[in-house]
Order: structure tokens, then C-alpha cells, then sequence
């Protein structure tokens, strides 16, 4: 549906000029949810911006279904845009916001009615069609401006954060809304957002981004358990990274000796090593907690940290001093408890570690 070809973004000229994207391109499939993950200022709403026709690249070439969009300002683009801010009409009501772009395009009423009907039933809003914009919750409001930019049936809808501005627990009930919306419609989503959670929850496919460069590409499962370098281990959830020496490899296994002396497996796919110093990445609920003797890590426990559905165990490993961060889901039948200064033993989930490529 979406191709970006070597696209860069310069503002300003000269050596003052900032390089908001540098050399981007990506392929987004139709009918698919992509979202752009990153922190502030990495060019993910820039790069949305792009492909909405706000701004123009400097170099490089945007496709749409085929079609050049250089020369295509974004009223001629089947393109709609959700923005943080909803910027509804609050003297309008519910149905009059939804309907005002289909008027604008000039549709005949009885059309404008049936969609606005179809668009406000698709967002579960019915019941509210006669209120004005002013007079219902901010969720309520994020659901009016995904059913007015879903109304002229774009090929592409660009969502900007769209989901900032609620509460945690609204946040989460509209991410299941958002995924549900593009399913049913079919229509090919763009997503911008900072928060890791949110992509792994909703996103087909995820680009993370940093420094104007997407950095990797990959369904959330991918993205998460096989992070390509240390930037996407360290952005995408909560990481240790531990030194190694790689002793042996097969394929894209490989053999490896911790600091502490133990040896253990982990996948090195994304790296063309055969030997030598390299850093291994461990999620904290790909290991657990054992008796002194029984682990290939050892350490001392400096922090206990409750979240109700999970504990988080700080542990200092002995002899390299490096902190490790371990989850322990909370149930019944959980191991025998464990104090604050205790020495423990860390086990590591066989083949659970990646190794990253810096």
C-alpha cells in the first residue's frame, strides 16, 4: 500500500540544517496495523507527516498504491489523519462532526446520513449521534474523530498518538478498539507512538526508530524476543545485558562463556560472529530464581519490588558487579520466599538469550 524509497528530511539549509530522516524505506502491506515506535525526536511523526502531504521530503520518493504522491497535496490523498489532539467541532454534535467531510466533498445527504450511521455504529457511539461534542468524555471524543476520519473510506488511515491524552485504563480498552476498527475495516493503519506496550498490543508489523533511521522491522513477537542491537533490547521492554565471550557457534546457535564462568546457549542470528567478546541480552522473565548451587549466575538480592500481578528481583551478580533484574510472576504455589540481602542463584531459560550485533 505505502512505499518509502530512501526518503530524507532536512529542516533548514546549511550546516544548521537537522536531518530529521535520514535514508528511509519501508514497504507497508495493505490492510496491515504498522506503527512507528521510538522516543521523542526519533522522525516517526515527521515520516507520518510525509506521507499525509504536510510536509515534502527532500529526497527520496513516497508511493501510495503505486502512485507517485510528490505532486499530491493532502486533500488529494486517500489519506485521513488522527491527530493528539481531536480538534472536533464542540458546537457540533456527534453526527455533524462525523458527517463534516463527507458534506465538504459535496456527498448527497442521503449518503452522508447512511455512512454516518455506519461509521458511528462501527465506533459503538450510536446512542450519542444528537450530543454535542462538548458534552462527552475524552474517550467517547477519540472514537468521534477515528469515525469522522474513517467516513470517506480512506486507503490509509495515519494515527499521530492518537491515545495520549486518555487515562491507563481507557488507553488499554481503546487499544483493543483500535485493532478491532482496522480489522473490520480493512483499511491499512499507520500508528505513531513512543509506547513500547501499546505497539507490542495492537501492531501487524512495528519499525523502531531512533536518530532518523528505522533500526528494525518485525511482527512484536520478533521485535521482542529477537532484538537485531542493543538500542531495540533496550527501548522494547525491560532488558539485561550481560558480557560474554562467544566460544563456539552452529548456525544461528551459539556457545558462550558468562562472566562468571558459566557457559549457556543463546541465539546469535542477527549477528556474524564466530568468536569473541559480545553482549548478551536477557528478558527479566527469562530466568528465575534458584538455590545458591543450582544457577549459572549467582548474586545478592538488593531489591524486592511488588506489581501485584509480578515481583522484581535487583540482584547484584557477584565478582563483575553488574545489575540484573529478574520477574517472578505472583501465584499461589510460588517458590519459598526470599529476603533482601539473601545471596541467590539466577537459572537462564535455555536458548532464551540473544545475542546483539553492538
Amino acid at each position: 500500500m505505502i512505499e518509502i524509497d530512501t526518503v530524507s528530511k532536512l529542516f533548514g539549509a546549511g550546516d544548521s540544517a537537522f536531518r530529521a530522516l535520514d535514508r528511509v524505506s519501508v514497504t507497508i502491506k495493505e490492510n496491515e496495523f504498522f506503527t512507528l515506535l521510538g522516543p521523542s525526536g526519533c522522525g516517526k511523526t515527521t515520516l507520518l507527516r510525509l506521507i499525509a502531504g504536510f510536509e515534502g521530503p527532500t529526497s527520496g520518493k513516497i508511493l501510495l498504491d503505486g502512485q507517485d504522491l510528490a505532486d499530491k497535496p493532502p486533500y488529494r490523498r486517500p489519506v485521513n489523519t488522527v491527530f493528539q489532539s481531536y480538534a472536533l467541532f464542540p458546537h457540533m454534535t456527534v453526527a455533524e462532526n462525523v458527517g463534516f467531510g463527507l458534506t465538504m466533498l459535496g456527498k448527497p445527504k442521503s449518503e452522508v446520513a447512511a455512512t454516518v450511521s455506519e461509521m458511528l455504529a462501527l465506533v459503538r457511539m450510536t446512542n450519542l449521534a444528537d450530543r454535542k461534542t462538548s458534552q462527552i468524555s475524552g474517550g467517547q471524543q477519540q472514537r468521534v474523530a477515528l469515525a469522522r476520519a474513517l467516513a470517506p473510506r480512506p486507503k490509509v488511515l495515519l494515527l499521530d498518538e492518537p491515545l495520549s491524552a486518555l487515562d491507563f485504563k481507557l488507553r488499554k480498552e481503546m487499544q483493543l478498539e483500535l485493532k478491532r476498527l482496522q480489522s473490520e475495516t480493512g483499511i491499512t493503519f499507520v500508528f505513531v507512538t513512543h509506547d513500547q506496550e501499546e505497539a507490542l498490543t495492537m501492531s501487524d508489523r512495528i519499525a523502531v526508530m531512533s536518530g532518523g533511521t528505522i533500526r528494525q522491522i518485525g511482527g512484536p513477537r520478533e521485535i521482542y524476543d529477537q532484538p537485531s542491537e542493543r538500542f531495540v533490547a533496550d527501548f522494547i521492554g525491560d532488558t539485561n545485558f550481560l558480557s560474554a565471550e562467544m566460544i563456539a557457534r552452529t548456525g544461528d546457535s551459539a556457545q558462550l562463556r558468562l562472566g562468571q564462568g558459566a557457559e549457556v546457549t543463546a541465539r546469535a542470528g542477527q549477528v556474524d560472529k564466530t568468536s569473541g567478546a559480545v553482549t548478551l541480552a536477557i528478558r527479566p522473565e527469562h530466568a528465575r530464581l534458584v538455590a545458591l548451587d543450582a544457577g549459572q549466575l549467582t548474586g545478592t538480592l538488593d531489591d524486592i519490588v511488588y506489581f501485584g500481578t509480578d515481583t522484581h528481583y535487583h540482584i547484584t551478580l557477584d565478582g563483575i558487579g553488574t545489575r540484573f533484574v529478574l520477574r517472578r510472576q505472583n501465584s499461589p504455589d510460588e517458590m519459598r520466599p526470599v529476603q533482601q540481602g539473601e545471596r541467590v542463584g539466577i537459572a537462564l531459560a535455555s536458548s532464551a538469550g540473544q545475542v546483539l550485533k553492538d
